[in-house]
């Protein structure tokens, strides 16, 4: 299982990246709890890339948090790819950063409300180049699938960090 160790040091990458190029980042997660800006918030120096981020768990919170920041995809639901984009993209244009990061899921121990099983999730990043992951993690084991969220949307932060053009 993924530790917080780990989430960390990849914090830390991801903090030297933003830092070098001069952008920001921010984070609507669902699923995760707050794991992905806690691992970003545990770097030292975080304050110069890391600007706010929100647990969106239930539509109360989203419709509180993010309302119609961004376009609403139709017939959304949460654990899409839809979801994490616009959970991306939202906190993108709320926070007002380059980057947005966004997360739901299925973390257990049993599946969601839409039939999705536990361990389904997706993770998406917004910003100067914009892509969305499907996460299957096939356990039951709710922490173990909020570490296997988490982990994931630092590596497609990464990712696409990495994959950008640089800033103008």
């Amino acid at each position: 299982m993924t530790s917080f160790d780990d989430l960390v040091r990849r914090s830390t990458d991801i903090g030297e990246m933003l830092t070098q190029r001069g952008e920001t980042v921010s984070v609507a997660e669902g699923s995760a709890g707050g794991l992905i800006s806690a691992a970003l918030l545990a770097v030292p120096g975080a304050s110069n890339y890391y600007v706010g981020g929100m647990v969106v768990y239930t539509l109360a919170s989203r419709n509180a948090l993010i309302s119609d920041a961004v376009r609403v995809p139709e017939g959304m639901r949460g654990a899409t790819e839809d979801w994490a984009l616009y959970l991306a993209q939202g906190a993108a244009v709320v926070v007002g950063t380059t980057w947005g990061v966004g997360e739901g899921g299925a973390a257990g121990p049993k599946g969601n409300r839409y039939g999705d099983p536990s361990g389904h999730g997706w993770v998406a990043v917004a910003g100067p180049v914009e892509r969305a992951l499907q996460v299957g993690t096939g356990v039951d084991d709710r922490a173990a699938n909020m570490f296997s969220f988490a982990d994931a949307a630092l590596d497609l932060l990464g990712e696409m960090i990495a994959s950008a053009p640089p800033p103008a």
